[in-house]
């Protein structure tokens, strides 16, 4: 079997843009994955169409050698770019050689370690991750989420729909994100929500990495009566090292993780035991390839794998499987349920169950794309905010 073709084909989804990555071969079986930096689709169609050059005629088997060509064959490691482009790549791979094998990608890499996959919903993030069913709750989200009040009426509705984690992050005003004045808001609306749940729902926070150590350290140490789960991304992810410094300070466990590219900027962090939990973003760190080292180096030190999972549904298949091979997996990230994602496009053979991810068991990936369907949603230019502070600096989205 070859690889005779691979082909990128951008999407737009309500609140997303996807960038599926379909590879095909001789055999007749096409693998599909996904590319993230989603805002930046042109870039990722480019980086594939210089790897292709190369890799039809390959034999995609090989997925570990084919790689490693491709993150060593530019001459400069795959920094994020790159590494989408690989991330795309070996997804479809491992989905060819599912379908090739007759067996589901986590039998594999393994075998099943679970028998569901919990979830951790953000449908915060948009209405079009919602059914019919939430969107008296999404309207209180909006009009009331930076605020205690609306954060409490929330917490409720989650427990009440039988959610078992719960996560907000720092409000911003429009763009305008003053980081101390945003600390102080989030740590009101953790107390809400506290109160209005007790400790039915596990509490979560992602900082997006907008905050300096030591407006961290404030945070953090305000939240330690809270019990968190953990907080995510506290730090810009450039900085390491400042999670050294953050763990002598303060007792909150720490995430990190979802933008960093391959293993080499997972190693400190999980050597060093850093964080308590790292955010693998399997469209963007190298693929699934990459992902399992990342989660057996993780599992060495007795850190957990929280895969980051922003986009659609082959991004939440990858991450589905890696969870069910991997004995270290927390719960899943969920943003938008694969039956809500461009349904018509997207061919799932797993499904959100209350909040749990069923175990797919059709050979691959599970997720058949169509692409005829995929044409009626052309992929736009897309931008995320812009935040800045008052004084016109800017800081992470």
């Amino acid at each position: 079997m070859r690889i005779t073709d691979i082909e990128v084909i951008p999407v737009q989804a309500p609140g997303r843009t996807l960038v599926p990555v379909l590879v095909h071969t001789d055999a007749g079986i096409t693998g599909v994955g996904e590319a993230g930096l989603q805002r930046r689709w042109q870039a990722i169609d480019g980086a594939v169409a210089h790897m292709k050059r190369w890799l039809i005629g390959e034999d995609p088997m090989r997925i570990e050698h084919l790689w490693q060509r491709m993150f060593r064959g530019g001459f400069y490691p795959a920094d994020r770019l790159i590494g989408s482009a690989i991330a795309g790549i070996d997804i479809a791979l491992w989905d060819i050689k599912g379908q090739a094998l007759g067996a589901p990608i986590y039998q594999l890499m393994g075998g099943r370690c679970r028998d569901y996959v919990q979830c951790f919903l953000s449908p915060t993030y948009s209405p079009a991750s919602m059914s019919a069913q939430t969107t008296d709750c999404f309207q209180i989200m909006t009009s009331g989420l930076s605020e205690p009040d609306g954060v409490a009426a929330q917490a409720k509705w989650c427990l009440e729909q039988g959610h078992k984690y719960f996560r907000i992050g720092p409000p911003a005003d429009g763009d305008l994100f003053e980081p101390r004045a945003a600390v102080r808001r989030l740590l009101d609306n953790l107390r809400a929500a506290r109160e209005a749940v007790g400790y039915d729902l596990e509490l979560m926070i992602d900082a997006h990495a907008r905050l300096t150590l030591p407006e961290a350290i404030l945070f953090c140490r305000e939240a330690e009566a809270l019990q968190l789960f953990l907080a995510e991304d506290l730090l810009h992810s450039e900085h390491v090292e400042g999670y050294r410094q953050l763990r002598q300070h303060v007792n909150v466990p720490l995430a990190a993780g979802e933008q960093w590219a391959h293993k080499w900027e997972f190693r400190q962090a999980i050597e060093e035991e850093l964080v308590d939990f790292v955010r693998i973003d399997i469209c963007i760190a190298g693929g699934l390839t990459e992902a399992k080292k990342i989660a057996a180096m993780a599992e060495t030190h007795f850190i957990q794998v929280l895969p980051h999972n922003p986009l659609g549904p082959v991004n939440t298949a990858a991450a589905l499987h890696l969870n069910l091979a991997c004995p270290n997996a927390g719960p899943q990230e969920v943003v938008f349920p694969p039956a809500t994602m461009l349904p018509d496009v997207f061919e799932c053979a797993f499904a959100l169950q209350g909040t749990q991810l069923s175990v797919p068991t059709a050979p691959g990936l599970g997720v058949r794309f169509h692409r005829e369907a995929a044409r009626r949603y052309p992929a736009d230019m897309t931008e995320p905010p812009h935040f800045h502070r008052e004084d016109g600096t800017y800081t992470n989205y």
